[in-house]
């Protein structure tokens, strides 16, 4: 699983074992996650997070969806 970026304590991550669904991030602060899908920052799934929480990741996966996009095509080769 590697991390690809960390911003205020949220860890953005890929799962290895994934290649087949759309471009998404996974994202971990202390016992709360979240997936986001890539293209439009919307949240996928989340346990854990408030709803102010969710606002800002989103705003954080928007902020730097270019390098996450890159880092996913790197990473699963597509």
């Amino acid at each position: 699983m590697p991390t690809i970026l960390r911003v205020d304590g949220f860890r953005f991550y890929f799962y290895s074992h994934e290649p087949n669904e759309p471009p998404h991030v996974h994202i971990d602060k202390d016992v709360a996650t979240a997936k986001v899908w890539l293209h439009d920052a919307t949240v996928a799934r989340s346990m854990g997070f408030s709803a102010q929480d969710l606002g800002k990741i989103q705003r954080m996966v928007k902020s730097h969806q270019s390098s996450l996009k890159e880092a996913w095509n790197a990473f699963f080769g597509t």
